[in-house]
C-alpha cells in the first residue's frame, strides 16, 4: 500500500470592506503579468478566462493606494501590461509572509501531520 502525502497550504486574504484586495489567486495572476507582460497570456497560463483576469486586476488596481499594474492598449505596435512598484511590492510581500508563516508555524504543521494517517 502506498503511503498518502499530506500538503499545507496557506490561504491569507486581505479584504477591503467585502472585496479581496490581496490573496492568493491575484498574487498568482501578478506573478504571470510580470513573467508574460500581458494579461491575456497571464490568464492562459493560470488557465482563466481574458475578462476574469482583467477584473481581477482592475479590482486590485482600484484597491490600492496606487496601481498595480499598468496597461497600455494594443495597436499597431502592440501592447503591454506591466506591474508597477507597488505590484511588485504586493508580491513580495505577500510571499514573504507566506515564508514568514510557515516558518513560525513548523513545529505545529509537524506535530499535526503526525496524527494524519498514512
Amino acid at each position: 500500500m502506498r503511503a498518502m502525502k499530506s500538503k499545507v497550504q496557506f490561504r491569507m486574504r486581505i479584504y477591503r470592506d467585502d472585496s479581496i484586495a490581496i490573496g492568493p489567486g491575484k498574487v498568482a495572476l501578478l506573478e504571470a503579468v510580470a513573467e508574460t507582460g500581458s494579461i491575456s497570456a497571464a490568464a492562459r497560463q493560470l488557465g482563466m478566462s481574458y475578462r476574469r483576469a482583467w477584473l481581477l486586476i482592475d479590482e486590485t488596481n482600484r484597491a490600492m493606494v496606487h496601481p498595480a499594474v499598468n496597461t497600455a492598449a494594443g495597436g499597431a505596435h502592440g501592447g503591454g501590461t506591466a506591474l508597477t512598484p507597488l505590484g511588485q511590492e504586493l508580491i513580495t510581500r505577500y510571499r514573504a509572509v507566506e515564508n514568514a508563516a510557515r516558518v513560525a508555524a513548523a513545529a505545529d504543521l509537524a506535530a499535526l501531520n503526525r496524527l494524519i494517517a498514512p
